[in-house]
């Protein structure tokens, strides 16, 4: 059998994960041409800001043939305005930061993952002030109603504030869980066109463990152990970066500005009978 080559390896791979995007697309009512066209805005993005000719400014004519596009497709995409998804990233990370600092911070808790209810506002820990400590600038009242609406928070009747999650994973609504869907995936793809085109000897840590052949009630028990084992893990790692990051700890010292994560997921899907 012939050996496949890195085209036919990477078409595969493509059609492999485009069927949960496509299924995800259809359920929303997304059609083909709407995809395609989102296709080309991100063909012409990329080529424009990371293929240039080194020392050399990008043309409309070298985009047009990296993309495969037309001269005048490419010019009518350069001039829409910028896609960033900069204000949901945003929105979704410091959500992120404000209920991981109020797991581990003794201020809003025991510091060890059991946070206490809090009021809006007061000394002692208020919420305005959990949230103007790791949420920066934000608006308290924005940041709270968009906990309360995914579900990670709720109102007591005390008038007092609770956390209901552990992390910023929403529960309702379809909008705050597709924004999850671009921001995790892209990390994840980013880090394995890391380890294919990057530095030999430093790759990004991206490991999978998996069975297929597991019984219905093992795969109950292995769903409640990989939460809470990766929970754990999680908040462990959450407390050595929150050291280290400047927003939460200005005196943290050193150079430069890298994002740095670790993603955990569960997967499971039934397997066909022998």
């Amino acid at each position: 059998m012939a050996h496949a080559t890195p085209v036919q390896a990477l078409s595969a791979s493509t059609l492999q994960l485009l069927r949960p995007l496509v299924r995800i697309l259809l359920r929303n009512n997304v059609s083909h041409r709407t995809f395609a066209e989102l296709a080309k805005q991100v063909y012409v993005e990329v080529a424009n800001a990371e293929f240039a000719i080194p020392g050399k400014k990008q043309t409309v004519s070298r985009i047009a043939i990296l993309s495969g596009l037309t001269r005048k497709e490419v010019q009518q995409l350069l001039t829409l305005p910028p896609n960033s998804h900069s204000n949901a990233d945003e929105e979704y990370h410091r959500a992120s930061r404000v209920i991981t600092g109020w797991l581990r911070d003794p201020k809003y808790g025991d510091g060890k993952g059991h946070p206490r209810p809090l009021s809006m506002e007061g000394k002692g820990g208020s919420f305005s002030q959990l949230v103007k400590r790791y949420s920066g600038d934000i608006p308290v009242r924005a940041l709270l109603d968009e906990l309360v609406r995914v579900g990670a928070v709720k109102h007591l009747k005390d008038g007092r504030i609770g956390l209901v999650a552990r992390g910023y994973v929403p529960r309702n609504g379809s909008v705050p869980k597709l924004r999850v869907l671009g921001a995790d995936t892209a990390d994840l793809i980013a880090t394995i066109d890391y380890n294919i085109y990057g530095t030999p000897s430093k790759p990004r840590y991206q490991r999978k463990l998996m069975y297929d052949n597991v019984p219905l009630e093992a795969a109950t028990e292995f769903r409640t152990l990989a939460a809470a084992e990766g929970q754990e893990l999680l908040e462990k790692l959450d407390r050595w970066l929150a050291h280290r990051d400047r927003d939460v700890n200005p005196v943290s010292k050193g150079t430069g500005r890298v994002r740095v994560g670790l993603g955990i997921y569960q997967f499971e899907e039934p397997e066909p009978s022998d």
